[in-house]
């Protein structure tokens, strides 16, 4: 019997997605949050998963989602074809270190093994 599409698609990027996954929580930890039980992870194992055809090169992807407790969408990780990603997963709190910020999102990108992060930074209101 053939994998379905969805299957072989987690199959071939479980491994990268939860190497992602652990930089995602990596750059949280790195901004001073702690880590909670209060606090959604992004956890490869808890997304939700979806193949989605790339309309230009025609390659099918993977995109892993996750939600909050009231079905709010609060991260994303997509993975192209072609093996690139970019995920994005919210933090929406104030920066525990520098008041002038706020701390939306972090986020990860990269192909090939490499993966880079950075957090998305909104001034603080005062």
């Amino acid at each position: 019997m053939d994998e379905t599409p969805l299957a072989s698609l987690l199959e071939r990027f479980r491994p990268l997605g939860e190497a992602v996954c652990a930089r995602l929580e990596a750059a949280i930890a790195e901004l001073g949050l702690p880590r909670g039980e209060s606090r959604p992870r992004p956890v490869f194992a808890l997304a939700d998963y979806a193949a989605v055809k790339d309309p230009f090169s025609g390659e099918l992807g993977l995109t892993a989602s996750w939600t909050d407790p009231h079905g709010h969408r609060i991260g994303t990780l997509r993975f192209h074809g072609d093996g690139s990603f970019y995920a994005e997963f919210d933090v929406a709190e104030p920066h525990p270190t520098d008041r002038r910020w706020f701390i939306e999102a972090v986020t990860a990108w990269g192909r090939d093994g490499v993966i880079k992060s950075e957090p998305r930074l909104l001034p603080a209101l005062e």
